[in-house]
């Protein structure tokens, strides 16, 4: 795994347009984009799930590790990786507050800061 480079991060971290695409069955054909919120934390780029840890595209990028990202006109190849998710750790109060900033305008910002959403979160890395 790569890290981000500052170009691309601040492309994806600057645009509302992010879609995530998790691998089929198969391990190498894309799922139907989904559209949902990401932000970035420390150079690391993270997204959860609005309908938490049921969600179809959360559960499908636990059983691949892997799928594609389109977020400001550009697609990248990913893995994915789940984190701590313990409500209340350094690593969601840092996400929550990354979520905050970009969304405070959104009347959908209350629900992807709940414990429900931090259960779902991923961290998004190049491939």
């Amino acid at each position: 795994m790569t890290a981000w480079s500052q170009d691309a991060l601040q492309q994806i971290a600057g645009t509302d347009d992010f879609h995530i695409s998790p691998y089929r069955e198969d391990g190498a054909t894309p799922g139907t984009p989904t559209w949902i919120w990401s932000v970035a934390v420390d150079g690391n780029v993270y997204v959860r799930a609005y309908n938490g840890t049921a969600s179809r595209w959360y559960q499908a990028a636990l059983r691949q590790r892997a799928g594609r990202i389109r977020a400001g006109g550009a697609e990248w190849e990913v893995a994915f990786e789940p984190v701590d998710n313990v409500p209340g750790s350094a690593l969601q109060e840092a996400v929550d507050a990354a979520y905050r900033a970009k969304y405070a305008d959104s009347p959908y910002l209350a629900p992807m800061v709940s414990a429900r959403t931090q259960a779902a979160t991923i961290r998004v890395l190049p491939r």
